[in-house]
C-alpha cells in the first residue's frame, strides 16, 4: 500500500488519502425503509435509525496446535463465536468462527500471521446480515469533523479506539501557532480528547529591563493574536496521520 501511494505521488504528483476500511451496512429506518450505507458519512440521523445490521462471515482457520490458544483469543477479541473445532492431525487443528466482516477487513490477517508465526491459513464466506450495536465515531480537529477519519464501530470498542486515535494524531499533527483540540465523539458526546500545544515565541526577548507593564502588554498582544488565529486557522493533517490509523494496534 505504501509503495503504491509513493509511486502515485512521485509519478503523478497525487496525494492519496488513506481512510479506515469499511463494509456495507444495512440500515432500517423508523419509517420502515431499508437502505444500504457504504461509508459513515452516508449514515442517517440517529433519531431516524431503527436498526443497524452488519455483514457476518463464517471464518475457517487451520493452524498448528501450538498456536491454537492465541488464535482462539484473537477470534474472540474480534467478536467471534466459535462454531466447531476439528483436529485434522495430531498437530494441526481447524476452527470455525462466526464473526462480523468489519472485524476482518482492518488488521485481522496481519495479527493472525503474527501470532502463528505464519503457520495459519484463513478462509471465509459470507453468511448474511445480523443486527449489531454500532456507533458512528467522529474525529474532530478544533471542532471540525474529519470525514476521512470517521468510522462505524462496535459501541463497546468505541471508547478505546477513539482514545488511541486521539493519542496517535497528537503525535503526528505538527504544532501550529495555536492550540489544536483533537476530539473523538459519538454524536454530540465527546469520549476522548488530546491537545497539540501551540508553538510559543518569546515575544519578551527584546525587552531588557524596564517596567513589567511592557512585557505584560506584549504577552497580552500575543494572546489576542493567537486567539484570532485559532478562530480562522485551519489544521493541516499530514498523510502519515491517515496511514498511522491503519497501523494502530
Amino acid at each position: 500500500m505504501e509503495i503504491i501511494q509513493e509511486r502515485l505521488y512521485r509519478e503523478f504528483n497525487m496525494d492519496v488519502i488513506t481512510t479506515v476500511p469499511n463494509v456495507s451496512y444495512r440500515i432500517t429506518t423508523t419509517s420502515g425503509d431499508v437502505v444500504e450505507v457504504h461509508n459513515p458519512s452516508g449514515l442517517p440521523e440517529v433519531t431516524k435509525i431503527a436498526k443497524i445490521e452488519e455483514p457476518y462471515i463464517l471464518a475457517q482457520v487451520i493452524t498448528k496446535t501450538d498456536f491454537l490458544g492465541n488464535v482462539l483469543k484473537l477470534c474472540i477479541d474480534k467478536r467471534g463465536v466459535m462454531k466447531n473445532q476439528t483436529y485434522i492431525t495430531t498437530d494441526r487443528v481447524e476452527v470455525n468462527f462466526e464473526m462480523p466482516l468489519s472485524e476482518i477487513v482492518f488488521d485481522f490477517y496481519d495479527k493472525l500471521k503474527s501470532i502463528s508465526k505464519g503457520y495459519a491459513s484463513f478462509d471465509y464466506h459470507r453468511t448474511g446480515y445480523q443486527a449489531s450495536k454500532l456507533a458512528k465515531l467522529d474525529i474532530l480537529l478544533n471542532g471540525e469533523p474529519v470525514d476521512a477519519l470517521s468510522s462505524l464501530i462496535y459501541a463497546d470498542h468505541a471508547y478505546d479506539f477513539g482514545r488511541k486515535m486521539c493519542e496517535k494524531l497528537k503525535e503526528l499533527i505538527p504544532r501550529q501557532q495555536f492550540d489544536i483540540a483533537i476530539q473523538a465523539a459519538i454524536g454530540s458526546k465527546i469520549i476522548a480528547r488530546e491537545t497539540v500545544k501551540a508553538v510559543r515565541k518569546d515575544v519578551t526577548a527584546k525587552c531588557y529591563g524596564g517596567d513589567i507593564s511592557r512585557k505584560r502588554k506584549l504577552l497580552e498582544k500575543q494572546k489576542a493574536g493567537k486567539k484570532r488565529m485559532r478562530q480562522i486557522g485551519q489544521v493541516q493533517v499530514p498523510q502519515s496521520a491517515f496511514l498511522a490509523v491503519l497501523k494502530m494496534d
